[in-house]
């Protein structure tokens, strides 16, 4: 009997060093799929998510991929309290709606690029990537005479090979810190909740212009941050254009 548990002992710890080796196989099969995408690497290429800054200076940014719903109600509302902001549109949106695009310019907003049909820049090729962008620019410049400096990936999607394509159009990539997740109408709280806490010098704002809640939150947003003592300015009067560097969550940091 006792020969029998002795034997049942070793075979049990068999099983768990067998079982161990394959568990580390495992994790260090993951790391090297993290390491060869770069994620762990300082060769990754990230966009521009905020700025290392002691002023109180953020961005608020739209997106406009579908609707005009409440355009000219953002557009009034920040009117109404001086602030210019930075405006993402894609081409076919333009297309739909030129007069909402020319009054986003003529009200001396910023416009970027957000592609012309919205697509997952990492699952199509560097010429139409940068297809993508030249076509919406071609418009824009058409449109209002002008083309653009900013792009924000469609969907929020790149990886290193989307990033150098894009930058070798001269475009700056910008991302954003601080997402109201206005595009999923979880309720006007939580989206300003979302907002107000976790703005910080520096950051980058992303709303919606067809986001529901978006024209009510607005202006208690605006006011909350002026009461705290925020600048509200364009990203391209935000970020650094040149000497910076991007630590690992996309901030982007002035050399010394």
């Amino acid at each position: 009997m006792k020969i029998v548990v002795i034997s049942k002992m070793k075979k049990s710890k068999k099983i768990l060093l067998i079982v161990g080796m394959l568990f580390i196989v495992g994790v260090i099969g993951v790391m090297a799929n993290y390491i060869s995408k770069g994620v762990f690497t300082k060769d990754r290429k990230l966009p521009i998510y905020c700025v290392d800054t002691k002023e109180k200076k953020i961005a608020i940014s739209f997106d406009a991929s579908w609707g005009a719903n409440n355009t000219i109600k953002i557009l009034d509302t920040l009117d109404k309290y001086n602030i210019k902001a930075t405006f993402f549109l894609v081409g076919r949106w333009v297309d739909e709606f030129p007069e909402e695009t020319k009054e986003i310019y003529k009200r001396g907003h910023e416009i970027g690029n957000h592609s012309n049909s919205h697509p997952d820049m990492t699952k199509i090729q560097d010429s139409k990537i940068i297809q993508e962008l030249a076509a919406t620019d071609a418009k824009l410049m058409q449109l209002i005479g002008t083309d653009t400096k900013l792009f924000r990936f469609p969907g929020g999607a790149y990886d290193n090979r989307s990033v150098s394509a894009v930058e070798s159009t001269k475009h700056y990539c910008i991302q954003w810190d601080v997402d109201s997740i206005d595009w999923k109408e979880l309720g006007a709280e939580k989206e300003y909740n979302r907002v107000i806490t976790k703005v910080k010098p520096g950051s980058i704002v992303l709303f919606h212009n067809a986001a529901k809640y978006t024209p009510e939150n607005l202006p208690k947003i605006i006011e909350e941050l002026k009461g705290q003592g925020y600048e509200f300015v364009k990203i391209s009067d935000l970020i650094y254009k040149e000497n910076y560097h991007l630590d690992n969550t996309g901030k982007q940091i002035l050399n010394n």
